[in-house]
């Protein structure tokens, strides 16, 4: 079959890259189930029925601050929640919370509030386990053909991929954890490192079964001589620096393979690192955010808003593809016939909008300045929000209603940028603020989505692409305005001056890496059989690596690189660099010659960059931090099939971990 994905994907590459072969269409996932429960028709969820949730702040362990740090204790455990309006049932889900006080838990978690300077300890427990203390499976389809955490291959295969003989069904085993702190900047044992997971302390765990991940014991040796803190059964200790620009930072699950799954599942949090000298004195941008000691009721003007897309069975529960043809329609051959995985899709796209843990809120405004921390969690997804008087209409509902952008992923922009909508890939953030100051009280107004319900190639909604549908995931999230009942103190932003920004140096060396996809070797017709990062040859042609390739990335510590992002797919990528901020260089078409700057809200530092297709895009990067990272695509299922690659800072590691080093 020729689609036009093909079309594209031959314009891409010359027809120079046989890795390639694309798939029967590639459209918005149709979802499927096992076990035969209907799915939720999200035309049938009532919308802007509940308000919002503001996540609280997460309370500190009992240790307090003690010796200059701040010490959490967090777990994640599964529970029931109103994700789906009142007279639709409860959802199960995973999140973070305090131990030491079980009402916090909650998905998305509780915001963790940090400043510039003071160091944060948090010992991550992974306590899915039931009353008895047995393992909890779960709550979505593993694929176990995948390159991943593998608790079953034992020491010697765990991080690997596994050989089948027959098709097999998912994994219900215990599940690996490991948090990773999404923009922070630390050591190696404290980044949450892939192959760095432990399993819960269960009491019924198989003995053959690795209970941690090849990375495991070597970091845990690290932690304990750095910060003289013991790490116990089913546990981690990382130590959070906080020594880089206030900044919207958040933590999600990192493990091997099932990050897809596990941040679908409810494993996502805000890390708010403020103060310092690039952070603005308090009172000159909207607030207050969130306080420990806030009272019941009290209004906040600076919100974090995280924004997924989730589909549902018409009992509550989350629905996630339980195989491959909820993609493209092929329902094998498979193991061992076909290299093709069996339940993996290469991307999904949640027919419904969740906002901090509800399906289409209201938030009750007053006619004053808003500041909104934005994030896309959604896995796949891209979005593209308005702010509007009518979501039918999709026109923006005043000039003034717009956003001003003050800051992204390293903290605050060289300027405020003035935009009419926001553009933010997977794992972006935006940091903005919205004027209701002109809107009468009585008014509703809506935060709307124009980005696609499937990949995004680039261009604009309703010219190069059909934006998502009007009455689902078109719409985000209402705004009802209210009376104002204090005055609005805040510095107007067209009047604000950001904190300076010192750029980074000239760069020691140029990488030129690849994005690619990879079709299926038996089976020509059908693909992606994975995604991959990989090299650029002398030719300009890719070299795709997957996981478990050599480490090709290896720069001096302190040494400032360009990294060359050049896309041979069709289809833009959100590249996250973990442990250094970046600045966005240029881009260029693989025709043009000469190159694009980065846009206004790109400016500054980032940490996840889009790449767009038949395109190079460049980063620059200096490398401060020693030890073993990763870079990858945050495309969750690209992640988790093979388009992540560990890089490396510094002299290698001598008796690196050893385990399976899979195909």
């Amino acid at each position: 079959m020729v689609t036009r994905r093909r079309v594209i994907q031959a314009a891409v590459t010359g027809g120079a890259l046989a890795l390639l072969p694309s798939g029967a269409g590639f459209g918005p996932t149709r979802l499927s189930s096992p076990s035969g429960r209907a799915a939720l028709d999200p035309e049938s969820i009532k919308k802007y029925r509940v308000p919002l949730v503001i996540p609280p702040v997460m309370p500190q362990s009992a240790r307090g601050s003690a010796d200059g740090i701040d010490h959490y204790s967090i777990g994640v455990r599964q529970f029931r929640q109103q994700v789906l309006p009142p007279g639709l049932p409860a959802t199960t889900v995973w999140g973070y919370g305090c131990t030491e006080d079980p009402g916090t838990f909650h998905y998305p978690a509780s915001t963790l509030e940090a400043r510039v300077g003071r160091p944060v300890q948090v010992r991550w427990k992974n306590e899915l386990v039931d009353r008895s203390g047995r393992h909890l499976p779960h709550l979505l389809p593993v694929d176990p053909t995948l390159h991943w955490a593998n608790p079953p291959g034992g020491s010697g295969g765990r991080d690997g991929h596994p050989m089948f003989r027959s098709t097999p069904g998912p994994y219900t085993g215990p599940v690996p954890l490991v948090t990773h702190l999404h923009g922070g900047r630390n050591t190696e044992e404290s980044d949450g490192y892939p192959e760095a997971w432990y399993l819960p302390d269960a009491v019924d765990i198989s003995p053959g079964y690795a209970r941690v991940g090849s990375f495991y014991d070597l970091y845990k040796q690290k932690a304990q001589a750095a910060y003289d803190v013991a790490w116990g059964p089913g546990e981690a200790v990382f130590q959070y620096a906080n020594e880089e620009r206030a900044a919207t930072l958040w933590f999600h699950d990192h493990a091997l393979g099932v990050t897809r799954l596990n941040v679908y599942a409810g494993l996502a949090g805000f890390y708010l690192l403020r103060g310092g000298p690039a952070d603005l004195p308090e009172g000159v941008l909207p607030g207050p955010a969130p306080r420990t000691e806030d009272p019941s009721g009290r209004s906040c003007h600076e919100i974090p808003l995280v924004i997924q897309d989730r589909s549902f069975h018409a009992d509550g529960s989350l629905l996630y593809p339980s195989a491959r043809a909820a993609f493209d329609g092929f329902k094998g051959p498979y193991v061992p016939d076909s290299d093709i995985p069996p339940i993996w899709n290469p991307e999904f796209f949640g027919d419904t909008i969740v906002v901090n843990g509800r399906t289409w809120p209201v938030l009750d405004v007053e006619p004053r300045r808003y500041r909104l921390r934005v994030l896309n969690g959604c896995n796949s997804r891209f979005l593209i929000l308005k702010v509007v008087a009518n979501p039918a209409a999709r026109r923006p509902a005043d000039a003034a209603l717009g956003f001003w952008q003050l800051g992204n992923e390293g903290g605050f922009l060289p300027a405020p940028v003035q935009l009419e909508q926001l553009l933010i890939a997977p794992a972006e953030r935006a940091d903005v603020i919205v004027d209701f100051a002109s809107v009468r009280p009585g008014t509703a107004l809506y935060l709307i989505n124009e980005g696609p319900d499937t990949t995004f190639q680039g261009g604009r909604a309703g010219v190069d692409f059909a934006p998502a549908k009007p009455g689902t995931t078109g719409q985000v999230l209402k705004f009802a305005v209210r009376s104002q009942t204090s005055p609005d103190t805040s510095v107007p932003p067209s009047r604000l001056t950001l904190p300076s920004l010192t750029p980074l140096g000239t760069a020691d060396r140029v990488r030129r890496l690849s994005l690619n996809e990879e079709g299926s070797a038996v089976l020509p017709h059908i693909g992606p059989r994975r995604a991959l990062l990989g090299t650029v040859d002398v030719h300009g042609k890719p070299v795709p690596m997957g996981w478990s390739d050599p480490v090709t990335e290896n720069p001096a510590l302190g040494e400032t690189e360009i990294w060359e992002l050049h896309n041979f797919t069709v289809d833009a990528h959100p590249i996250h660099v973990h442990e250094v901020q970046f600045e966005i260089v240029d881009r260029r078409t693989f025709t043009q010659k000469t190159p694009s700057p980065p846009e206004p809200w790109e400016r500054g530092f980032k940490d996840t960059a889009i790449a767009y297709p038949g395109a190079v895009t460049r980063l620059r990067a200096t490398f401060d931090r020693p030890g073993q990272f990763v870079w990858h695509c945050h495309m969750l299922e690209h992640e988790d099939n093979d388009m992540m690659r560990p890089y490396r800072v510094g002299p290698a590691q001598s008796n690196p971990p050893q385990h399976d080093q899979g195909m």
